[in-house]
């Protein structure tokens, strides 16, 4: 599996058409190929999963350095990571219209995925990413304070995904301010939430606003304060209710972007379940219910990360964060 999921990030991380990208024009100077201003990340149909294609291939280079696409991954790091490409991404930031760019979702990405090379033996990816990295992290310790609310949509403006990324680069990487200011916004978000109603899935969801939650305050809780959060929060669970968190979204057209979302639903949803159970003793009947939801969450959708390229362009790292999980 990991063989098949590095052919798909392969295929498609300098994939460089069909493309949509998330940038501002100035005027005439910003015209031209989305490689100009991205260099690394210009595959994959659009930024962010470009990078979370590099951090599934990066993952699995790691987890698996034996495998037959291990090679082609070096190579592609070494070429791709370097200091002068990384220069042309992060003054792509300084651009006075791009202080919105990827927020949060490619922020917390482009942090996950230094997170994982830090984890190398060799050094070389993660110094060369480390400008950008320390340039997402400032924005996040410039953005949080000002955010008076969380963003709880189930797509890439949800808050929680975008701390839950972070606090693992924050932690792997020494950063400890932003490891701070993630717990405490965390914790001022969602710390009184109580009774989910959990009313999804919408339409074109790839998280689950009530479980994305629940992950977040996980990673940012000590186990005792996240179950009795977590009881407050999703106080049927060991009953399996509400029932639309346990029921893995139907996908009724892999061809349209914005529905073949829900395989990326039940993918997250997965991981997400399988965090909340790691908290719970083996005898708990949370564990239980939590464990037999991600399953079935993977098995509806795993056979779906290829085929078209309106999931194929993502859904393997999706994929790669449930298994791991």
């Amino acid at each position: 599996m990991a063989e098949r999921f590095a052919a798909i990030a392969l295929g498609h991380v300098t994939r460089e058409f069909p493309h949509k990208a998330d940038h501002v024009f100035t005027g005439l100077q910003d015209i031209g190929p989305h490689r100009t201003h991205h260099p690394i990340f210009y595959g994959s149909f659009d930024w962010h999963s470009c990078v979370h294609g590099y951090w599934t291939l990066a993952t699995l280079l790691r987890r698996f350095p034996d495998m037959p696409s291990a090679p082609a991954v070096r190579a592609l790091l070494a070429s791709s990571l370097t200091p002068s490409r990384v220069a042309v991404e992060l003054d792509y930031l300084s651009r006075p219209m791009s202080a919105g760019f990827e927020r949060p979702y490619g922020w917390a990405w482009l942090l996950k995925l230094a997170a994982e090379l830090r984890e190398h033996d060799d050094p070389a990816a993660f110094n060369a990413l480390a400008p950008l990295a320390a340039a997402f992290s400032d924005r996040f310790k410039a953005f949080l304070p000002k955010a008076t609310y969380p963003l709880r949509a189930g797509v890439h403006s949800n808050t929680a995904f975008a701390l839950r990324l972070a606090m693992d680069y924050a932690e792997v990487c020494g950063d400890r301010a932003l490891a701070d200011l993630a717990r405490t916004t965390a914790i001022d978000w969602y710390a009184g939430d109580a009774d989910c109603q959990a009313w999804e899935p919408s339409g074109d969801e790839f998280l689950s606003p009530a479980l994305m939650e629940a992950e977040c305050m996980r990673r940012m809780l000590a186990p005792d304060q996240f179950r009795a959060w977590f009881g407050a929060f999703l106080p049927r669970t060991g009953g399996r209710q509400p029932a639309t968190l346990f029921t893995p979204a139907t996908v009724s057209d892999r061809s349209d972007g914005k529905i073949a979302h829900l395989d990326g639903l039940n993918l997250s949803r997965a991981w997400c379940w399988r965090g909340i159970a790691s908290v719970f003793a083996a005898d708990d009947q949370v564990r239980a219910v939590a464990l037999e939801a991600a399953e079935t969450h993977l098995a509806s959708a795993l056979p779906h990360v290829a085929g078209d390229y309106m999931g194929e362009h993502w859904l393997a790292s999706f994929a790669l964060l449930a298994l791991e999980g």
